[in-house]
């Protein structure tokens, strides 16, 4: 068992830092005037904040929770040009899609978005027919200049050798091609390092109590600091609202007759122990419109999603008990019942899309951005996906140049080119970062194989750093929890350079201990105690 006291952590509970970094981050954000508040540090806040600061503006960015503790970090974890959008003739799109995935993994993020071949299973009586998912994954290759190879039909046994749990009853063949996926709450919280790296105050456990307003002008917000209680404002010159769920709520502060300009959809997954070896995502057809996925990630297997209307509280959404009986149904279609045990289940999650208003069922709705400007001037932004949230972010940020009577004082066209290839904090090739991770070790400093690679691909070069903590203390470097890979050093890491404050930012968003289900109380009472928060 692990024996660490984290309080023999470098700058552990007790030592000033942590208090007096957040007063200090309200106090500049009170004393200045912005060009830009955002709030909401989701997928569309932090990337507006990102190019809004890399433009030069002075941009806050503060969010009610966690950087990506909501919505940001539910996704299925995919960068992907969208295969399902070729059935709507959106070529244009999946074009355009795949552009952004390639330069996410090859320029931006090599670090964190890392390449996936798919399996898609045809099935005798399925929905979609051998020769034409055949036609439709080679011409998806071909809109990505065939970058991830050629799509292509394999045999099924050829799939089953790769994936011994794929179910093989009726199996008429397999369409192989190739996307991409990542860990969506370790790309926010680089994302937010960007941003801040380039100018940006930020702040997160920072609740909007109200709007400020000038001459009839959304001019600022007030905010109540979720962690100690302190009320604070901040003052800008133009605002955005980029609380997805919330946006709405948002938007009623401003005006309290405004109309809804979104609908939610649910979307939930289960995480499961891999009880055997997986060698590729299978993409199953559940109809004519729908998908479920079976992913390895993680070295865990990440199944979904639903899509079903939701109009409770959004904090209130969650995966419950018929929503773990669908996906474990429907993966039943493609995957052996032996790996849908529910004992090998460790987690359950369920995020909000936000689509547009209108006619129809969510299931049918377009996953496209909505823009909406309010009476007071602040402009709603919701919606969007992943794969574009760098597109979004320099879209936002020309639609506010554009806003009447109001001058940014630059053009920002050739601006928000800086961040068309801008890396992400860390860019570097992982497989070299955990080889010199091994070499490098000292005396006497462990730092195993599993962790140097879980390392890697969750920091890229700034793992670098967190070995330095191993150094300076070699205690850092034990694990966690036995069965999973981070070491106590992240959690150090976490709470001094990724503004983690609760025992569910380090554990759910900074780390993959909740996921692993390896967060249990012991865990969560020492993390605490590294974070200096009561349990």
């Amino acid at each position: 068992m692990n024996t660490l006291h984290p309080t023999a952590a470098p700058g552990a509970p007790g030592a000033p830092g942590q208090a007096d970094r957040r007063a200090e981050t309200r106090g500049r954000l009170a004393a200045a005037t912005y060009d830009l508040l955002v709030i909401g540090g989701g997928i569309l806040g932090t990337s507006v904040a990102w190019h809004a600061a890399q433009s030069g503006l002075r941009v806050a960015m503060v969010d009610a929770g966690d950087f990506a503790g909501a919505t940001s970090s539910a996704s299925s974890k995919l960068v992907h040009g969208g295969l399902r959008y070729l059935q709507t003739g959106a070529v244009r799109l999946v074009a355009e899609n795949h552009h952004e995935r390639r330069v996410l993994a090859r320029d931006v993020a090599p670090h964190l978005v890392n390449p996936l071949t798919f399996y898609l299973p045809v099935y005798k009586g399925g929905p979609h027919g051998a020769v034409k998912l055949g036609a439709g994954v080679f011409a998806y290759s071909a809109l990505s200049a065939f970058g991830d190879g050629v799509g292509r039909l394999i045999s099924p046994a050829k799939a089953a050798a790769a994936n011994p749990a794929l179910r093989t009853d009726n199996l008429k063949a397999v369409a192989v091609y190739g996307d991409h996926q990542m860990n969506d709450a370790r790309v926010a919280v680089m994302t937010v390092r960007a941003a801040a790296q380039s100018g940006a105050v930020v702040l997160n456990h920072a609740e909007v109590t109200g709007l400020r307003f000038t001459g009839g002008r959304v001019t600022g917000a007030d905010l109540k600091d979720r962690i100690d209680g302190t009320e604070f404002g901040v003052d800008a010159r133009l605002v955005l609202n980029a609380t997805g769920p919330w946006v709405d709520h948002l938007r009623r502060m401003e005006n309290p007759d405004a109309m809804p300009s979104v609908r939610l959809s649910k979307g939930a997954h289960l995480v499961l122990r891999r009880s055997q070896p997986w060698g590729a995502a299978m993409a199953t057809p559940v109809d004519k419109y729908r998908i479920t996925f079976a992913l390895p990630w993680e070295d865990m297997l990440l199944l979904g999603t639903t899509d079903e209307r939701y109009e409770g509280d959004p904090a209130d959404v969650r995966a419950t008990e018929a929503d773990i009986d669908q996906i474990l149904a429907e993966a039943a279609f493609s995957v052996r019942d032996e790996a849908l045990d529910r004992s090998l289940m460790t987690y359950a999650f369920a995020g909000l899309r936000v689509l547009p208003g209108g006619p129809g069922g969510v299931e049918s709705a377009k996953r496209e951005t909505v823009v909406t400007e309010g009476r007071g001037g602040m402009l709603s932004v919701a919606g969007g996906k992943w794969t574009t949230y760098r597109h979004i972010g320099r879209t936002v940020l020309a639609a506010l140049a554009k806003l009447p009577g109001v001058s940014l004082g630059r053009d920002m066209e050739p601006v928000s080119d800086l961040v068309r290839h801008a890396p992400l904090p860390g860019v570097a090739n992982p497989n070299a970062v955990a080889h010199r991770l091994l070499i490098d070790r000292e005396p006497g400093v462990a730092i195993d194989p599993a962790t140097a690679r879980h390392l890697a691909t969750h920091y890229g070069s700034l793992a670098f750093d967190i070995a330095d903590l191993v150094h300076q203390d070699p205690s850092l470097g034990e694990r966690v929890h036995p069965d999973g890979p981070e070491i106590w050093a992240q959690v150090v890491y976490a709470r001094d350079h990724e503004w983690a404050e609760t025992a569910d930012d380090v554990l759910r968003r900074r780390t993959t201990l909740t996921i692993r289900g390896l967060d249990g109380e012991g865990v969560r009472a020492r993390v605490d105690e590294v974070l200096g928060r009561k349990s």
